[in-house]
């Protein structure tokens, strides 16, 4: 008599990129539920970055001045929605989880928490493109942008390079509801207008105090601002950024394994101290 064919087991590199995929599907089944709400914040991002546009060109000066100011306004309104939501989307993983009611399930699923953290982070990354470039559709229809020299190809590449960054300072964010249900999620939200004050989204960072100038230098968004608007607004080379490039280089490394460790040793102290179920 033959023994039952038992399928064999998929490798782990494999099953990690499943449930990683499945973390992707599960965060745009969440968008699909609640597809009016995004298409409010869209909306609102949208009028945001016209009005900031809108001072641009009440500076006054030449065509050609208004054009390059405008559009470094913009470049700045623009990048901080993609990343600021990049940020949002990873360090409210908790909160999204406690709203639905399905933590305690995913932390007893059989998905590392790598995987559900990553997974969170490609759909996030994904999800800001899409909005940034239905954003920028809008925004051209009103203004005249200074691109004529723009490096588009050296311009994705260092948002990239700040996207691995920003996944991992999402991580670390994410803690905070962990430790915290009560005041954790208002603790991401300081430190994302903390970003917003510090990384020069609106203005060169030259202007702010001393001591608001150093911890710039800890902003991936600035970086990345740096070398984003120096790619699209002078044409600038993708190798001719290397001061901004490798402090991305070194966050990337850093902030993703840093994020993951410190999310797994909130997650271990939010179960021994009964805090899953917890919304306030």
């Amino acid at each position: 008599m033959s023994s039952a064919h038992v399928p064999a087991e998929r490798p782990h590199w494999r099953r990690e990129l499943v449930a990683i995929w499945g973390f992707v599907q599960r965060n745009y089944f969440l968008t699909k539920r609640y597809f009016l709400w995004e298409v409010v914040w869209l909306v609102y991002s949208t009028m945001n970055a016209l009005t900031i546009g809108f001072i641009g060109l009440g500076f006054g000066g030449t065509q050609e001045d208004m054009a390059r100011t405008t559009t470094f306004l913009l470049i700045g309104t623009v990048l901080w929605s993609y990343l600021s939501m990049v940020f949002d989307i990873i360090s409210e993983t908790v909160s999204w989880e406690r709203w639905e009611g399905t933590i305690e399930y995913t932390f007893m699923s059989p998905a590392s928490r790598a995987a559900q953290l990553f997974g969170m982070g490609v759909y996030a990354v994904l999800y800001g493109m899409v909005r940034a470039i239905l954003m920028l559709g809008a925004i051209s229809l009103f203004f005249e942008l200074s691109l004529e020299n723009a490096n588009f190809g050296g311009a994705l590449a260092i948002l990239a390079l700040c996207s691995v960054s920003l996944v991992g300072f999402g991580m670390v964010a994410a803690v905070m509801p962990l430790l915290s249900p009560e005041k954790g999620q208002q603790v991401t939200y300081i430190v994302a207008s903390v970003l917003l004050l510090i990384s020069g989204i609106y203005y060169s960072i030259d202007v702010l105090p001393e001591w608001m100038q150093w911890l710039a230098q800890f902003s991936p968004l600035y970086y990345a601002l740096n070398g984003i608007r120096a790619t699209l607004l002078d044409g600038a080379s993708f190798g001719s950024q290397w001061d901004n490039i490798w402090p991305l280089l070194i966050m990337g490394v850093i902030f993703p394994p840093l994020g993951l460790w410190l999310f797994r040793k909130g997650e271990h102290f939010a179960k021994m101290t009964g805090r899953l179920k917890r919304t306030g």
